[in-house]
């Protein structure tokens, strides 16, 4: 079984990205079954008015239907980092995140849960994403022919809270799509990435943005792929490209029989009580 990430340089124009994400996927070896994370943003990335312009209606629309064709003729199972969805109550928009199986049949949706409302020394300074989105209320854990997929989006993963419930929920895998800043991305994204996969002793795949934007936002790019041991398996710089590993899953349950943390975990109370991943 084959673990895959996505990088890429997203612009405001679907058409634009939709390009890129092909060619992309055209260059996966062709081994099979595959898993395969998009980044955040990976339809648009650009301002409130790009977003709204794109969003769907979760479940139809052109670049879903896109994203099953692809799960389809390329037989991976895609899960593509956020995409703006319609909220069911007809106001606002989720940044959401969805998984498709080898069939291009529509196995799970996740709303991002933290937003990314913060000040960062950099060109833009600013950050809203409570401007655009509005934040999802449920974690998800997800069955699959890989294990169980945890599924986070960028700024989630500064939570650690939210990943020991994807775990004890049942999660082998932790994905995070992401659209981490330059500056962000250099301090802490991999400390970060590397602590969320050996506390919950998972493998991860971690699918960011690189280099510049339009409006001057850069982002880190280094997306990588670490096992449940947080040992790295690969990682890309900041330009557009592929990064493929494998996937063991007898090491998952070496590394939790060995040292069986969720065992010896004492302040269990607030997490096992109240993870409702399905």
């Amino acid at each position: 079984m084959k673990l895959a990430v996505v990088q890429l340089n997203s612009q405001p124009q679907w058409e634009e990205n939709r390009q890129q994400i092909a060619a992309q996927l055209a260059l996966l070896p062709p081994q099979r079954p595959m898993l395969v994370l998009l980044p955040e943003n990976f339809a648009a990335f650009g301002t409130t008015a790009d977003y709204q312009a794109i969003a769907e209606p979760l479940g139809s629309g052109p670049i879903q239907q896109q994203l099953a064709l692809w799960a389809r003729e390329f037989g991976i199972w895609l899960v593509a980092g956020s995409l703006p969805t319609l909220a069911a109550s007809g106001n606002g928009l989720h940044t959401t995140m969805l998984v498709f199986d080898e069939r291009g049949q529509a196995r799970a949706h996740y709303h991002k849960l933290h937003l990314f409302d913060v000040d960062v020394a950099d060109g833009q300074r600013r950050y809203r994403e409570s401007d655009s989105f509005i934040a999802g209320s449920e974690c998800r854990v997800v069955a699959s022919p890989f294990g169980g997929l945890g599924l986070s989006i960028c700024y989630d993963v500064r939570f650690p809270e939210l990943y020991r419930r994807l775990r004890v929920g049942g999660a082998d895998i932790l994905l995070v799509p992401a659209a981490f800043t330059a500056v962000t991305g250099e301090a802490h994204w991999r400390p970060l990435l590397q602590a969320r996969a050996i506390e919950n002793q998972c493998y991860l795949l971690a699918a960011n943005q690189g280099g510049e934007h339009v409006g001057g936002r850069r982002t880190w790019g280094h997306s990588l792929l670490l096992d449940p041991w947080g040992r790295l398996l690969g990682e890309l710089d900041d330009q557009p490209g592929v990064l493929v590993a494998d996937l063991d899953p007898a090491l998952i349950s070496q590394i939790r029989t060995d040292m069986p943390v969720l065992e010896h975990a004492r302040l269990t109370g607030a997490w096992r009580d109240e993870a409702s991943c399905c």
